[in-house]
């Protein structure tokens, strides 16, 4: 299995309205795409003194190749959407994991 994780620290003004967008839009339209197998949202509780809020969205794939599809063929359009909608308003990092 392969894990995706997306962390993001959103303005916490924009907290609530960016949690209704993943789960109405973004992440739906990840899980469309028939790569990914199963998604998950979690809240980071060890907050940071920075304005923001921090959350992982993660995704989880069957293969490393059903990942690097995903990766060529759809996550630029995605990631070009979030940032285009909260521009200057968060941060991220991913990082890609495999079972051990």
């Amino acid at each position: 299995m392969i894990l995706y994780n997306v962390t993001v620290n959103i303005d916490a003004t924009l907290e609530q309205d960016w949690l209704r967008w993943m789960k109405a839009e973004h992440i739906p339209a990840v899980m469309a795409t028939g790569l990914p197998v199963s998604s998950k949202v979690l809240r980071l509780l060890t907050e940071l003194d920075n304005g923001g809020v921090t959350y992982t969205v993660q995704y989880f794939f069957n293969t490393l190749e059903d990942y690097e599809i995903y990766q060529n063929d759809f996550s630029q359009a995605h990631q070009r959407q979030h940032h285009d909608r909260y521009r200057d308003r968060y941060v991220s990092f991913r990082t890609l994991l495999e079972d051990a």
